[in-house]
């Protein structure tokens, strides 16, 4: 039981920030609107709190591993709990300007990134150590994580219709210091998450050549690459969707907050079934089969819905079937990436995944506040999802799906090279070398990223 205590704390953390984060999903936007009743305001918060989160993934990675895993998370979620938290005390004291609302956001965004990645890169590390295997440690981290956003978007619906969104913001940093508790205490003595005593002297020579070598490997594996393209435009659009688009269209059709709060539950619900469904069963079946189709459904037909519908229960069956087809997503996605990235570059390829899938995200609100306010909210719900639609065909155009297969079926197939031969490749080392083998934590050698057979984000983080 003591070596399932760091995957559990971990495991209970992530759910907790990502209800919390939900909170902030739903409860900033609608306060935007509350107090401006502007869709273009609540485009550019959106920008603002998200144009940072691209910043600090470009530049995390070597940071996170210098000052440590454990470290970085709960700092992060300290400063979270801050930022949001000021937003109703100054609001209340009549001081809150519109600038600091962005600036608030921006801080959130900035110093969120880095402890979501941190906890992220543990997560092989803590399954190795609980005696679990990778793909079921990966189900098991979306699908908690999914569970958490179902539950954080029904209770911030409630809260907005009954105590207003100050309150879901007061709620919101509260998470964020349970998260941190959660961390210290139960991340404590891991060596994967203290930090690596064996690098160079900092310096930004170091600090650059650091960071060149996880955008290499990333640069130099196609399949990843193809994925944060994919992932990018289609987390750029559920910016869109989440900060501005649905939004507007629950105050002008549907009954306001306490549907957003209850459309955003049921692709929560329909995401954790779809993340243990494939923990269960679906990792048996071809992962490209499985991930193209899932990945074609989960977004694009919501958009076309509330465009041409104006009640809630088209969209809502819609969402659940979708959340169900995105559930699929992030595991497999988590899998392949763990697969094809050693240990020693973990964190700086992660911060690298995340700057790539999240490069849209500011431009994705931004836009759609643009839109809404220039074509109207179906014009701008077409346009949205046409480039979601465009998106989610990559993999049936580009071959470098092919070698999502496990590193021993596309060897084996002759459709790809296995993870150590890709990092080989980007690193100009050997295979060894490339895995990590070289590099030591805590007295004993790194492993390979895979610690079995078997992602944006946003996570990778997800869709």
């Amino acid at each position: 039981m003591r070596h399932r205590t760091p995957l559990a704390a971990t495991l209970a953390a992530n759910s907790i920030s990502t209800a919390g984060t939900s909170l902030t999903l739903i409860g900033v936007p609608w306060f935007v609107l509350e107090t401006t009743g502007s869709a273009g305001r609540a485009g550019v918060v959106a920008f603002c709190a998200t144009l940072p989160v691209v910043f600090a993934a470009l530049i995390g990675g070597p940071f996170i591993d210098r000052l440590g895993r454990r470290r970085v998370a709960v700092a992060s979620d300290a400063v979270c709990g801050l930022a949001i938290a000021a937003i109703p005390l100054l609001h209340r004291a009549d001081a809150l300007e519109f600038w600091m609302l962005c600036a608030l956001m921006a801080l959130n965004g900035f110093a969120h990134t880095p402890g979501n990645t941190a906890r992220y890169v543990l997560i092989p590390d803590l399954a190795e150590r609980a005696g679990t295997t990778l793909p079921r440690a990966a189900s098991l981290f979306d699908a908690v994580s999914r569970g958490a956003r179902m539950a954080g978007a029904a209770l911030a619906g409630v809260l907005i219709a009954f105590a207003g969104s100050e309150t879901v913001l007061l709620l919101d940093a509260a998470t964020f210091g349970l998260s941190a508790l959660l961390i210290a205490i139960g991340v404590r003595g891991v060596g994967a998450a203290e930090p690596r005593k064996a690098e160079a002297p900092v310096s930004l020579r170091t600090y650059g050549a650091e960071l060149r070598e996880g955008y290499a490997h990333l640069l130099g594996n196609r399949l990843l690459l193809a994925v944060v393209v994919m992932v990018m435009f289609m987390n750029g659009t559920d910016q869109g969707w989440n900060a501005v688009l649905l939004p507007v269209h629950a105050e002008a059709e549907l009954a306001g907050a306490r549907d957003i709060g209850l459309l955003t539950a049921l692709y929560g619900a329909g995401g954790l079934t779809g993340a243990l469904l494939y923990g269960a069963v679906g990792h048996r079946f071809s992962r490209r089969t499985v991930f193209t189709v899932s990945v074609m459904l989960c977004g694009a037909p919501r958009y076309l819905v509330a465009a041409m519908t104006g009640t809630t229960l088209p969209l809502a069956v819609t969402m659940l079937l979708g959340g169900v087809a995105g559930g699929m997503l992030n595991p497999i996605l988590t899998t392949v990436i763990y697969e094809r990235v050693p240990d020693r570059l973990r964190s700086r390829v992660a911060g690298a995944l995340t700057a790539g899938c999240e490069f849209a995200m500011p431009l994705g609100g931004l836009a759609a506040g643009l839109l809404v306010e220039g074509v109207g909210a179906r014009g701008a719900l077409l346009a949205m999802g046409g480039v979601y639609f465009l998106a989610t065909l990559s993999p049936l155009v580009f071959p470098s799906w092919r070698t999502m297969e496990r590193p021993e079926e596309a060897a084996a197939n002759g459709s790809g090279k296995g993870p150590m031969e890709a990092a080989a490749e980007s690193s100009g080392k050997g295979p060894e070398e490339a895995a990590g083998r070289e590099d030591s934590v805590d007295g004993k050698p790194s492993t390979p990223a895979e610690v079995s057979s078997s992602a944006p984000s946003r996570r990778v983080p997800a869709p």
